[in-house]
């Protein structure tokens, strides 16, 4: 329960579902993250608990750890079937992977040393600290790039789904290792983990395709879901990246012609799984619409404000996200010639407090003021929103049209004329 009675979490579930889809349609004119909305419409049912003197259900933390735990795995199985293979995009992929990774590693050390010189943390602490601060958002990135050219939306895409995955990989990392452990031992157990959950990722995805495309029954799809679900938390359990085999695959499901190819193509029906890709694509978007919305509003519903009005986390946070967009721009000039918008897209949300939430409790500093994580959410939504408001399209952003025939072209033509 959010507060204590039902009929009122009841009328309060309904009223934000609807008004979060409102937001979809305002942040499409007005170029604000409908996440930025969905948080501030957190903030407001905080004040309207208050004023009803309503009080927040002693479970609200641990709804928002499941949340953001199911929206994460949703998310990135939304974008995963979104992504098309091919070898045209191989060295996009390339590309959006080694920004990311580069990305990530760079902001995380330069944080680390900031939350160090601000705040006097040991390292270790300050980088556990650093690395949910140096994720890259997916979920407002997402939805909210559908404007760019379809390069520059694949691009970052592809971008904010790796700086997830490695993101997570790290700071769970991070925290499993001993303070005292070495560069390359961390390094090898890295090595290993990826290694293993990879291979058995490939092969569990294979397995649910095949399995999946000759059940008859029509309430297949949340079975799915729940299934994936269920190898994350198992994944989880035995400490692997479990969030790979969600973004295997969903890659299999919507590139099977590629992961089929050959004497495979025997084994699938390729009916079967069009449909099931048509209807699975809009589950998953319906089901993340949704996790997403109360995800935001709950993390509303529980900040504290009061910390926003402390200068020096005010100052801190500033410095911070200073640092996050001068690493961004450094790793995008080394591959990009146009890097606008993609200098400003770089937002800070679920997988950030998410992480925050899992730190372990030995590694907890009272000094740290949750105002910083709010700050930096608010930061970098509102730069990403500038930059969408004043981005225009280049010459080169201008995607290539392609017709298959002449008729195509004339119906192209006519809707142009």
């Amino acid at each position: 329960m959010i507060t204590q009675n039902i009929y009122y979490d009841i009328l309060l579930i309904c009223s934000i579902i609807m008004i979060s889809y409102s937001f979809g349609w305002i942040s499409k004119v007005t170029k604000i993250p409908s996440v930025l909305l969905l948080i501030i419409l957190g903030v407001g049912c905080q004040f309207t608990l208050a004023y009803f003197n309503l009080k927040l259900g002693g479970s609200v933390f641990s709804i928002l750890q499941l949340l953001g735990i199911v929206g994460l795995i949703m998310i990135v199985l939304e974008a995963a079937l979104d992504l098309r293979l091919t070898a045209e995009k191989r060295s996009l992929i390339i590309k959006a992977f080694t920004v990311a990774l580069l990305a990530l590693a760079g902001s995380s050390i330069a944080l680390a040393f900031l939350i160090q010189y601000f705040l006097g943390f040991e390292f270790f602490i300050a980088l556990i600290y650093s690395i949910p601060l140096s994720v890259m958002s997916s979920a407002i990135i997402i939805p909210s790039v559908k404007q760019l050219s379809d390069k520059k939306k694949e691009f970052m895409i592809y971008e904010s789904t790796f700086s997830d995955i490695l993101g997570i990989m790290l700071f769970y990392f991070v925290i499993g290792v001993s303070e005292n452990a070495t560069a390359g031992s961390i390094l090898q157990e890295v090595g290993i983990n990826i290694g293993i959950t990879v291979g058995l990722s490939i092969i569990i995805s294979y397995l649910l395709v095949l399995i999946f495309q000759r059940i008859q029954e029509n309430a297949k799809l949340f079975l799915l879901i729940s299934v994936l679900i269920a190898l994350y938390a198992v994944g989880k359990m035995f400490h692997l990246s479990s969030l790979i085999v969600i973004l295997v695959f969903g890659l299999i499901l919507s590139n099977y012609k590629l992961f089929f190819a050959g004497k495979l193509r025997a084994f699938i029906n390729e009916t079967a799984l069009k449909k099931i890709n048509k209807e699975f694509h809009l589950v998953t978007l319906e089901s993340a619409f949704v996790v997403r919305t109360f995800f935001f509003v709950v993390f509303g519903l529980t900040l504290d404000l009061q910390s926003l009005l402390n200068l020096e986390t005010a100052l801190i946070s500033v410095s911070l996200v200073g640092a996050l967009y001068a690493v961004r721009l450094l790793c995008l000039r080394l591959f990009m010639k146009s890097i606008n918008p993609e200098l400003f897209i770089a937002p800070r949300g679920l997988i950030t407090v998410l992480l925050f939430f899992a730190i372990p409790q030995i590694y907890i500093q009272d000094s740290f003021s949750s105002g910083i994580l709010l700050y930096s959410i608010l930061l970098t939504g509102l730069i990403m929103t500038l930059g969408m408001i004043f981005y225009r399209k280049e010459p080169d952003d201008v995607d290539e049209l392609q017709f298959e025939s002449l008729e195509e072209l004339d119906k192209e033509l006519v809707k142009v004329g």
